[in-house]
């Protein structure tokens, strides 16, 4: 028995709003799980599932309609879900707002619920969220029955932090699942090999979510579980350091990251990081930066070049001499050393150490 597990698509969301790939990413996010669908028909899977979060947020009933039809294209492969904290349960029940095709299964009870697959030789356990936030560990006590018919059972279960039920790997040891499929955190995790994992989200959607998305195909056996984790999305977030100098100029640091764009990817998403020392009189422009490429974020972890005595020399009888003063320079701890450096930055960059 084959199976696809996926997690947290967020369907309607528009990761980097304001950036001008943004409306791209949106589109990019439902064209990742169209296609992931596909494949799971191409693979023949047997089963198809969705530990929460599908969508970003409650559901219009045209974006339920759009799924419906993808989902119905895959008629052999049974489809089962659950609702997560963003697309929780509120008013009228999925399975009753539109006439789902036949493949599809909803486990939308807000206790545990099943549905069984006798041909498979699979149930498939879960409940849903009715609210964004569920603070009890409601998975704890759940284990398969001792009697339960079906030779595989699988559970779908979102959460992992102490705002939405709280789990760990302990807390499945003894429930006797053959797998357990994870959703809410963005990051793929396999907590337990061939037992427990977080896919992840399909697609990156904040910057700090690095590394590669994708989704999780697995098998049931007589051997037992076997799953993989397999990259599929269409762009990654990325962070790269670039070490300053006093000599580096803002020609010289727009090379440096065109030079990571071009060996990593223009379509990918950065974020960079700027450390070292740089010219007392270096100004960087970070707005002229950013329309190289795809940059996110422009963080500047930099610090001016000085020297501490040639700064009281400099700027004698001002409020930078009195404040640098009020230190003991040749006993400083690492903190007040950093608490001098950012106060330091802070009078150079306003101008007051003139005063």
């Amino acid at each position: 028995m084959r199976f696809f597990h996926i997690a947290d698509v967020h369907l309607g969301m528009q990761p980097d709003k304001g950036c001008p790939w943004s409306e791209d990413r949106s589109r990019e996010i439902w064209e990742s799980f169209k296609k992931v669908i596909q494949q799971a028909g191409r693979e023949n899977a047997s089963l198809f599932l969705i530990a929460g979060d599908l969508f970003h947020r409650q559901p219009l009933t045209r974006e339920l309609k759009e799924v419906n039809a993808l989902f119905a294209s895959i008629p052999k492969v049974q489809i089962v879900l659950i609702a997560g904290n963003h697309d929780c349960i509120k008013g009228e029940l999925p399975s009753r707002r539109i006439a789902w095709a036949p493949n599809v299964h909803w486990l939308e009870e807000e206790k545990l619920a099943y549905v069984d697959f006798p041909e498979l030789k699979t149930r498939v356990w879960g409940f849903s969220y009715y609210s964004r936030e569920i603070s009890s560990p409601l998975y704890d006590e759940i284990k398969v029955p001792k009697d339960s018919p079906m030779p595989w059972n699988i559970l779908l279960a979102h959460g992992g932090d102490e705002k939405h039920i709280p789990m760990s790997a302990d807390t499945f040891r003894r429930s006797g699942f053959d797998y357990i499929a994870l959703g809410h955190i963005h990051k793929p995790q396999i907590l337990e090999e061939n037992y427990l994992a977080y896919p992840g989200s399909l697609e990156p959607l904040d910057k700090n979510e690095t590394g590669h998305h994708g989704f999780i195909k697995g098998e049931c056996s007589k051997d037992g579980t076997r799953i993989a984790f397999v990259p599929y999305s269409v762009r990654e977030y990325k962070r790269f350091k670039l070490q300053v100098t006093e000599r580096t100029t803002q020609v010289a640091l727009e090379n440096g990251i065109e030079r990571i764009l071009e060996e990593h990817g223009r379509h990918h998403i950065y974020t960079i990081l700027l450390e070292g020392i740089r010219g007392k009189h270096t100004e960087f422009l970070p707005e002229s930066l950013k329309k190289l490429g795809n940059l996110v974020s422009l963080e500047d972890h930099t610090h001016r070049a000085y020297s501490i005595s040639q700064l009281l020399e400099e700027y004698e009888g001002s409020v930078l001499e009195e404040y640098i003063r009020s230190f003991d320079i040749e006993h400083l701890t690492e903190e007040e050393e950093k608490i001098l450096r950012l106060g330091i930055e802070a009078l150079l960059e306003s101008g007051e150490e003139l005063l």
